[in-house]
């Protein structure tokens, strides 16, 4: 295989690393010495190294921890309880993914922590801009487009009163209803202004007891309107005329 992950070098020892960084000690790694291993062993890790698995995991742990020995014993698992794995400074590491590049471990390490808290930061703040509700500027006019059509095709609907047919104009019927649909709202706004119109004077009268309309200049004072309305006539017989007696 042209390129290898997790392959290095410790002085003049090939390394397989496991664990790139130690949790709560970033300079330190694990890593294990292939070539001191028993064969089953040796054979088994290198192939899970070399496998497309092996090559996808960021830190090769993962991979082994998916893997079992020939005994049946989880990879991970006994290369823990059989001690195999040692602490080395990452200064001291030096991984050879050809014949012909080599890198620090510690610079690696640098270079791969950078690019994680991109794909973090990029991560991050697609999540911000779902949760402000960005959206594609196409879809968002579409939306208001439908909308006001929408609203266009329904005026009459929506204020109550009864829309007249395509092909013809209202019965007498429809223009009755509309007609008392109107007068209804504008009895109804009427009698909300006369409502206000009460509340305000009581907050007036509350506010300064004893004011009185003459208390207003000119402009401001409500003009009363007094309509005086006729007595109905008597209906019934006229009173007889008396004629004189002669």
């Amino acid at each position: 295989m042209a390129f290898l992950k997790h392959i290095g070098k410790h002085g003049d020892r090939k390394v397989v690393v496991i664990f790139r960084q130690i949790p709560g000690d970033d300079h330190m790694c694990l890593c294990i010495y292939p070539d001191l291993l028993a064969t089953h062993w040796h054979d088994t890790i290198m192939r899970v190294l070399e496998s497309p698995v092996g090559q996808a995991a960021d830190e090769f742990a993962d991979a082994l921890n998916r893997n079992l020995l020939p005994d049946g014993r989880n990879i991970l698992g006994a290369l823990h309880a059989e001690r195999m794995m040692k602490r080395v400074n990452t200064e001291q590491v030096l991984m050879t993914p050809t014949m012909n590049s080599n890198v620090k471990l510690v610079e690696l390490n640098k270079i791969l922590n950078e690019m994680k808290k991109g794909e973090d930061a990029v991560r991050k703040m697609a999540e911000i801009d779902g949760a402000r509700g960005l959206v594609d500027p196409k879809q968002k006019r579409a939306a208001e487009a439908q909308y006001k059509t929408q609203q266009q095709q329904t005026p009459k609907a929506q204020s109550g009163y009864t829309a007249a047919p395509t092909d013809g104009a209202l019965d007498d019927k429809s223009l009755a209803a509309n007609m008392l649909t109107q007068a209804v709202r504008m009895h109804n706004e009427a009698t909300g202004m006369i409502n206000e119109a009460a509340r305000m004077r009581k907050e007036a009268e509350r506010m300064f007891p004893g004011v009185k309309m003459m208390d207003l200049p000119k402009m401001a004072q409500i003009p009363t309107v007094e309509t005086e309305v006729p007595a109905p006539k008597k209906r019934g017989r006229k009173p007889a005329v008396a004629h004189a007696t002669q």
